[in-house]
């Protein structure tokens, strides 16, 4: 069995509505929003800013410089939030106003990536309808990939996805949205409604529902990571209720990897009796280039994270970390400056948790 699992983890990935333009398959460009009401238009702003975008893209453009770096890394699981429908489906959800979705033939995109699970409780995977996220599990299973999160009823939404980490060793994905990241409360799935895992208020009796299904599947040498769509998309504050709730993950439900997301900017990290909270991995991949607003934050920048646990017991050993700037929607590598600016506000926001960022030769590692 291995000693050490290397697990890829990143924030929302976001492959619809001028990402899906520039692919070889393309969606109606129609939009429902205020201000822009074809997909094309977000097109034009990312080169406005940044240059002209290539179209019929191949399936791997989006991620740039990642690709070179998983092969560094050879992680045992990539796993990553697909905020994104994909689908064909025309049943924009009532009064939402934005509605992400990418043609399912450019899955390949994921595939070319060898992403193993998408995550998809979250507040966009049914901007298209219960249709559309019918089409979006047949297509990711279709193409090999988990999936945690929404099913077609409560049950198959709350399994675990469940990937094979080489030499007997597997990793348990489970995944959660709530309500105060924009999410529905009706999308929650039932016994008789496809929909996501929704955890409504972040009580005592839905952590205890959660210990109870990963005691279920959970066996010695296994890693459990809780995927969680949370929290608002700017700003630093970690809730108190929040922090709670990921630390009692941890010491009653089993989990040994707690990935947040939601924030359109990395947030402070924190290691709890040995295991690993990312609070918000912020946005990995988006169309939002051009678009103003916010820019203190700087949510063009993101990070790989890429985290050795020991396989055994599931505690982190090292976490090394990758800025990351999106330009003419691809990842690249940052410029040594934002990426000194990424280490430096990291650094400030995880000393609220006892740990910090130290900065390396391309990456940055967290200490703890």
């Amino acid at each position: 069995m291995n000693t050490e699992l290397r697990l890829f983890l990143c924030g929302d990935v976001m492959l619809g509505r001028g990402i899906d333009q520039i692919q070889r398959h393309r969606s109606d460009p129609r939009l429902y929003e205020g201000y822009v009401t074809s997909a094309l238009g977000y097109v034009e702003l990312a080169e406005r800013a940044s240059g002209p975008i290539p179209r019929a893209v191949a399936p791997d453009y989006v991620w740039g410089d990642v690709l070179v770096e998983l092969d560094r890394v050879q992680p045992h699981a990539r796993i990553i939030n697909l905020e994104t429908s994909v689908t064909t489906s025309d049943d924009a959800w009532p009064s939402k106003g934005i509605h992400y979705r990418m043609h399912p033939g450019n899955v390949d995109i994921l595939t070319s990536a060898a992403v193993d699970c998408c995550a998809l409780a979250n507040n966009h995977v049914l901007d298209w309808g219960r249709a559309g996220l019918a089409e979006t599990l047949t297509a990711l299973r279709a193409a090999g990939i988990r999936t945690a999160g929404a099913g077609r009823d409560a049950d198959e939404a709350a399994q675990a996805a469940i990937l094979d980490a080489g030499a007997g060793g597997r990793v348990l994905v489970f995944a959660f949205a709530t309500l105060d990241c924009g999410t529905a409360r009706d999308w929650a799935a039932t016994d008789a409604r496809a929909g996501i895992a929704l955890l409504p208020e972040l009580t005592d009796a839905e952590l205890d529902a959660i210990a109870a299904r990963v005691r279920a599947v959970k066996r010695p040498g296994d890693v459990a990571v809780a995927s969680i769509h949370w929290g608002g998309n700017w700003g630093y504050t970690v809730p108190t209720r929040q922090r709670a709730f990921a630390h009692a993950l941890i010491e009653q439900a089993q989990i040994d990897v707690v990935h947040g997301h939601s924030s359109h900017h990395p947030k402070g990290i924190e290691v709890h009796r040995g295991r690993l909270i990312l609070y918000g991995c912020g946005d990995f991949i988006n169309d939002y280039e051009g678009i103003g607003g916010y820019e203190s934050f700087r949510a063009e920048l993101g990070a790989m994270y890429l985290a050795t646990l020991d396989a055994a017991s599931g505690a982190l050993k090292q976490l090394g970390l990758v800025p990351t700037r999106v330009q003419r929607f691809r990842v690249g590598r940052a410029p040594a400056e934002d990426a000194r600016w990424l280490a430096a506000t990291l650094d400030r926001e995880s000393r609220r948790f006892g740990a910090g960022i130290e900065s390396g030769t391309g990456t940055l590692r967290l200490r703890w």
